[in-house]
């Protein structure tokens, strides 16, 4: 009898560092000694496509050495570390040469960008099977283009960057690979007819890995990812997220169409239709058990799982022609068809069709919209509406539960929604509401529908539950209140923030012992606190503002503090603001074009910086994402010109450019590609010797988060700042030096049980801690009183505010709780007492430092 089949699908998570070749040479020779023939599909290292889709356009500036020795470099590392030399000249030299051409000619072409995407996962399989054949693995390296043709050749974006093959059954192929004992290949790539490079599409690997199973017969196809299976919703923003142990493929389709990032959704049709059990599971626990998609018999009518998609645009398209009119939809949808626009969801009534993209089908850029709009506006009058999110309850007979979802629902009363969607096969019901609407949506539905469930064969523990005890052992060292637990106890005031500031001293020594770094600034709008201002100071950090009044704040607290370390960042300020900011000899920044052309002799003879708008903002949340067009900060790229000339006209020297992305940022190469951009845009501006990369550098807060690598951050820096020896690199960090080292105390103050929710009253709320109720920001509660108590109750803490919003955490496990009890809201130290309220005339809180 002929050995099965087995597909195993590692995604860039897995396949960057040596432990995750581990757990991938750990389940290939699982498979091998139970008489499986594995094939191992892996992806590029995480990051590196990202990469690779900038590098044609920073080809067309001449920008794309750094981008090239960045990815040398790290293939490299990843080399030395799993102890394999491989030549990979004859995948980079081609690439090098794409890119060398690309910057002679100034354009590049969808099959282009598809060859040099390529190059991730062709790079990445050539070191994992030259590391497995060394483990002794019998790995053959297979080349996936030899494997999976598209269905169509073409020139179009979808063809060359989200083509589609196949999954009928190929016994030819079966025969081929049959001749080896394990294959190692790639996902995302394949080749068209013409034997030309061709994608599937972003997250492509998985569907390579469901068409090599439906292809191959398989026997089983495993996803390998980050995370042990599918959840709830996301539990990285959720941590009280789910894990769902069976899912039918129908459900699971609708969930990674939904927005579900586990699975794409592309993936699970080959599978569905060959009959394929899908199993996830988690790289860096492979011991947990996860979730098996497969086909199931009916279960009962309920809602399995919440998901969101960002990024969502609405065409809304209103004519009253329509009524009775025979062949407007036709007219309506030719156009999107024409346009190679994939719709999504649909809604209609008398006036008005409203429609939204397809985000699976890939990212339709600002000219085809224009093109579209054009289009439509001959029919009717149509709009797009951008930064919209799309919120699906996903389960079985959605109809069947309404009478039971009245609690959920009323979560969107007085919340702007722009389409609703049952869907007909009665699986999901979708909202598509304003995308800063989302992340608190999402959380509040989420702790009404599954907060309280028991686990069953269906429903698995939470994630918190899941990594509570792992995460504690692998921490070596418990958060500063824990050791200083008796001091806190001892505060007497009541709320109260505390700040540690050896705690503070370690982050600012982190920061400063970054080598391509020269010069850090303090934000100090993230706290204020004088004792931390001068700390800091003393410490070799500058200040940087936003208001007169800050300006005033830190000289007063700081005696000694020159103005040549002073930052002054305005936004939309007053004309005496900038005078007199400049008459106190700090750097000011200037972030429009109106202050330039309308006041010059303001500055005329002075230095200043100018902030600009990078186009596309970062950070964990709608609200502190501050670049792009719906943002108000920053001059737009488009405008460089315009203002170089204003600045020139009005006499003043442009001595520093200036970026800020925003908050929360967790992707290291982030502030490189900042870094890219500021660089470029500087040659507009001859006299540009700084370049302050802004701050948004992202803490650990939630369960199962890594710090951010500080280490990498520098690393990614290197190559830009060795490309331009002449210009000093700032940045200006606020949450990131102090957020770790506040911690708000709150008395207990009343509970309640209100039918199957527990509720515990705090003295602190959002007039004291704003960020859960504007951002849905996620702080960790404990109870300091009870701290070595088990954990006996789950309740949502709230405040003492007459707001529904008042909450600062929802579905908390927490010890039994009393009246009196003392309750820790950790990383608070910053925004917390700068954005705190006299709302309800409630006070403010305390302060304390600790040495």
């Amino acid at each position: 009898m002929t050995r099965p089949f087995v597909v195993l699908k590692f995604g860039g998570t897995s396949v960057a560092a040596p432990e995750g070749w581990r757990t991938i040479a750990a389940a290939t020779r699982a498979h091998l000694d139970a008489g499986r023939r594995p094939v191992v599909v892996c992806s590029a290292l995480a990051g590196v496509s990202d990469a690779l889709d900038g590098l044609l356009p920073a080809a067309v500036g001449g920008r794309h050495a750094p981008v090239l020795d960045d990815l040398r470099r790290r293939h490299a590392e990843l080399a030395a570390a799993l102890g394999v030399e491989v030549d990979l000249s004859d995948v980079f030299e081609p690439l090098e040469r794409l890119a060398l051409g690309v910057s002679l000619t100034g354009e590049f072409t969808h099959r282009m960008r598809a060859r040099a995407m390529a190059t991730g996962e062709l790079a990445a399989t050539r070191l994992g099977a030259a590391h497995l054949q060394a483990l002794g693995l019998p790995i053959t390296w297979i080349d996936a283009r030899d494997c999976l043709t598209t269905v169509e050749a073409g020139d179009t974006p979808a063809h060359a960057l989200a083509a589609r093959c196949d999954d009928h059954a190929d016994a030819a192929l079966a025969a081929r690979l049959a001749a080896h004992d394990a294959i190692l290949t790639q996902g995302f790539v394949a080749r068209d007819p013409q034997g030309r490079t061709a994608l599937l599409g972003r997250g492509g690997s998985d569907t390579s890995a469901a068409l090599f199973a439906a292809r191959l017969g398989a026997a089983r196809c495993e996803i390998w990812t980050d995370v042990p299976g599918v959840y709830t919703t996301n539990p990285r923003d959720v941590p009280q997220a789910r894990l769902l142990r069976r899912l039918d493929y129908d459900e699971a389709q609708e969930l990674a169409t939904a927005g579900a990032k586990v699975l794409h959704p592309r993936c699970l049709a080959p599978v569905r239709r060959h009959r394929i059990p899908l199993e996830v599971r988690c790289t860096v626990h492979p011991d947990l058990p996860g979730t098996v998609v497969g086909a199931l018999e009916d279960g009962p009518a309920e809602v399995k799982a919440i998901a969101a998609r960002r990024n969502v645009t609405l065409v809304s398209m209103d004519t009253l022609g329509m009524w009775q009119q025979v062949g407007f939809l036709a007219q309506v949808f030719g156009a999107f068809a024409r346009h190679g626009v994939s719709v999504d969801l649909v809604s209609t009534s008398e006036s008005n069709v409203t429609a939204s993209f397809d985000p699976a089908a890939g990212a339709v850029d600002d000219a085809t919209v224009a093109a579209l709009l054009a289009d439509l506006n001959q029919v009717c009058r149509a709009r797009a509406l951008r930064d919209c999110a799309a919120i699906s309850l996903v389960g079985r007979q959605i109809r069947a539960t309404l009478h039971r979802l009245g609690p959920a629902l009323a979560l969107f009363e007085d919340r702007r929604i722009h389409l609703v969607s049952q869907a007909a096969s009665d699986l999901n019901l979708t909202f598509v509401v304003d995308a800063a609407e989302a992340d608190r949506l999402v959380g509040r539905l989420h702790a009404l529908l599954f907060d309280g469930r028991e686990a069953d064969d269906r429903l698995g523990p939470t994630w918190r539950e899941t990594f509570a005890a792992p995460q504690a052992a692998a921490t070596p060292a418990a958060p500063w209140w824990v050791a200083e637990r008796a001091r806190l106890l001892a505060v007497e005031a009541s709320p109260a923030y505390v700040y540690h500031g050896p705690t503070v001293d370690a982050a600012a020594a982190r920061l400063l012992a970054l080598r391509h770094v020269d010069r850090v600034f303090y934000a100090i709008k993230a706290n204020d606190h004088p004792a931390l201002l001068r700390r800091l100071v003393a410490a070799g950090l500058g200040l940087e503002c936003v208001s007169p009044g800050e300006l005033d704040h830190v000289f007063a607290a700081c005696p000694a503090l020159t103005p040549d370390r002073v930052l002054f960042t305005p936004n939309f300020a007053p004309r005496a603001e900038y005078a007199a900011a400049l008459a106190r000899g700090v750097h000011v920044t200037v972030d429009n074009l109106h202050p330039l052309v309308r006041w010059p002799e303001v500055f005329a003879g002075h230095d200043i910086f100018l902030r600009l708008d990078p186009g596309q903002g970062r950070g964990h949340h709608a609200k502190v994402r501050t670049a792009g067009r719906r943002s108000k900060f920053g001059v737009a790229p488009e405008e460089l010109g315009a203002v170089a000339d204003a600045a020139a006209a009005a006499g003043a020297r442009v001595v520093g450019l200036h970026a800020h992305a925003g908050s929360g940022i967790r992707e290291a190469g982030a502030w490189a590609e900042t870094a890219v951009f500021l660089a470029d845009a500087a040659t507009r501006f001859p006299d540009v010797r700084v370049l302050d990369l802004g701050g948004g550098l992202g803490v650990r807060e939630k369960p199962g988060q890594a710090a951010l690598d500080l280490a990498a951050v520098d690393d990614a820096l290197g190559p830009v700042r060795r490309a331009h020896p002449s210009l000093a690199f700032w940045m200006e960090p606020g949450r990131y030096l102090v957020a770790e080292a506040g911690v708000l105390l709150a008395r207990v103050q009343q509970i309640k049980a209100k039918g199957d929710k527990t509720y515990i009253g705090v003295d602190a709320g959002m007039h004291t801690l704003l960020r859960p109720a504007l951002y849905g920001a996620w702080h960790g509660i404990v109870n300091l009183s009870r701290l070595d108590a088990p954990l006996a109750v789950t309740a949502d803490v709230v405040g003492p505010i007459c707001e529904t919003g008042d909450v600062l955490g929802h579905a908390r496990r927490l010890p039994r709780t009393e009246e009196g009890d003392r309750l820790l809201v950790a990383t608070a130290g910053a925004y917390g007492r700068t954005m705190a309220s006299g709302y309800n005339r409630r006070g403010a809180p305390a302060e304390v430092v600790l040495d």
